[in-house]
C-alpha cells in the first residue's frame, strides 16, 4: 500500500481509500491509484479485509460424514463442481471441512465465526434433529441449506435460505412405477437414519405403500457405504418371502446391492428388480444398467451457491425447489415374477 501511495502521489489512506472502493478521494485519484495497483500486480489481502469487517471472500462447506463414505459418493463431487461454478467467477474461495458429526460441525462454524474466516457457510445433509440452523441464527452466518429442513415453517431462520428436491414425491413416484410392474414386495436399502431426507423417503414409502396396498414394503438403514449395501441386500433376499424389488438410496450400494444379489445365484431383473436414487456412471458399470433416479447435482450446486451469494449481497432468504428427479428406466427393472 506504502508503494502504490507513493508511486500515485497520494497518501497511504486515500489509497487505501481508492483501492477499497470508499468515498473521500476524486474519481481520477481512484483511477490513477488503481492503474497503479494493477501495474504492481497488487491484490487485496483476504485475512486483512476480515479483520477490518470487509468480508473474507471465503464460504465455508463443512461435511459431517465418515469419510470412507465420501470417497466414493459422486454426488458430493458434482456438487462442489457446480459450487465453483459460481463461485470461481466473483473470487470467492470455498473451505471445505470433513469432520466426525454435527457436534463438531457447530464448533467449525464458531470457529470460522469468531475467525472471520468466512463469510457464510452452506449446510449439506439436514437432519431430523437439527442444531445448526440456530446456531447459524446465533452468529449471525449467512447460510443455504442443501436439502430440506424438517421444520414445517421455512421462513423459521431469516437468513438461511433452502435449495430442496421434493423427495417424497420422487419415492412415491417410484413404488407407483414398481407396482405398475407388478411388484408387491418391496425394500428400500436407505442411508444414513438421522438424516431429514432418509425420514422423508422412509415415511414416503410407507404412505405409497399403504395406499397400493402393498403389505411388504420396508426399509433397511445403512451408512451408505458399498459394504453395508450389499450386507443389506444379502439379508433380505435371504428372508423367506424376499422382495422382487429394491431401491437403493445411492448408486454405490445400488452397484454393490447388484454384486449380492448375482452372487446368491439371483437374477438381474428377472428375480429382483434394482432402482438406484442417484444416477452416475457407476450405474452404467455394471450389466445390466441399473435403473436410476436422475438428478443434475452440478445444478443443485450451483443453485445453492447462486443462493449464498444473494444473501451475501444483502438479498432475503428463499426457499427454492428444483425439478422433481427423472426416473431413467434401463435393464435392471422389469415385471416382476410371475406368482409373487
Amino acid at each position: 500500500m506504502k508503494n502504490i501511495a507513493q508511486r500515485a502521489g497520494v497518501s497511504e489512506s486515500a489509497a487505501s481509500f481508492a483501492l477499497n472502493g470508499r468515498p473521500g478521494v476524486s474519481e481520477a485519484t481512484r483511477d490513477r491509484v488503481r492503474r497503479v495497483a494493477e501495474q504492481l500486480g497488487w491484490r487485496p489481502s483476504a485475512a486483512a479485509r476480515a479483520l477490518s469487517g470487509e468480508g473474507a471472500a471465503t464460504v465455508g462447506l463443512v461435511l459431517a460424514r465418515p469419510a470412507e463414505t465420501l470417497g466414493v459418493d459422486s454426488f458430493f463431487l458434482q456438487l462442489v463442481s457446480g459450487i465453483q461454478e459460481v463461485l470461481a467467477p466473483r473470487h470467492l474461495g470455498l473451505l471445505l471441512q470433513v469432520v466426525e458429526d454435527t457436534e463438531a460441525e457447530c464448533g467449525a462454524y464458531r470457529r470460522w465465526w469468531a475467525e472471520h474466516r468466512v463469510d457464510g457457510v452452506l449446510v449439506v445433509d439436514p437432519r431430523t434433529d437439527d442444531p445448526r440452523p440456530a446456531l447459524l441464527d446465533e452468529l449471525g452466518l449467512p447460510g443455504v441449506v442443501i436439502g430440506a429442513l424438517p421444520e414445517s415453517d421455512p421462513g423459521a431462520h431469516h437468513r438461511l435460505s433452502q435449495v430442496r428436491v421434493e423427495d417424497a414425491q420422487a419415492m412415491a413416484a417410484v413404488v407407483g412405477r414398481l407396482h405398475a410392474l407388478g411388484h408387491r414386495r418391496i425394500a428400500h436399502v436407505a442411508g444414513l437414519p438421522t438424516l431429514a431426507h432418509t425420514a422423508r423417503r422412509i415415511e414416503s414409502l410407507t404412505k405409497e405403500a399403504a395406499r397400493q396396498g402393498l403389505d411388504a414394503a420396508r426399509s433397511v438403514v445403512t451408512d451408505y457405504s458399498d459394504a453395508e449395501g450389499a450386507a443389506a441386500t444379502r439379508r433380505v433376499l435371504q428372508e423367506p418371502d424376499p422382495p422382487t424389488a429394491i431401491i437403493y438410496d445411492n448408486d454405490v450400494m445400488a452397484a454393490a446391492g447388484w454384486g449380492a444379489a448375482v452372487g446368491l445365484g439371483r437374477d438381474v431383473p428377472d428375480d429382483v428388480s434394482i432402482v438406484s436414487w442417484e444416477d452416475s456412471a457407476v450405474c452404467r458399470l455394471v450389466q445390466p444398467w441399473l435403473t436410476a433416479l436422475s438428478r443434475d447435482a452440478v445444478a443443485f450446486g450451483r443453485t445453492a451457491a447462486e443462493e449464498l451469494t444473494a444473501l451475501l449481497d444483502g438479498g432475503v432468504a428463499r426457499d427454492v425447489t428444483l425439478p422433481l428427479p427423472q426416473l431413467i428406466e434401463r435393464g435392471s427393472t422389469a415385471a416382476a415374477p410371475s406368482g409373487t
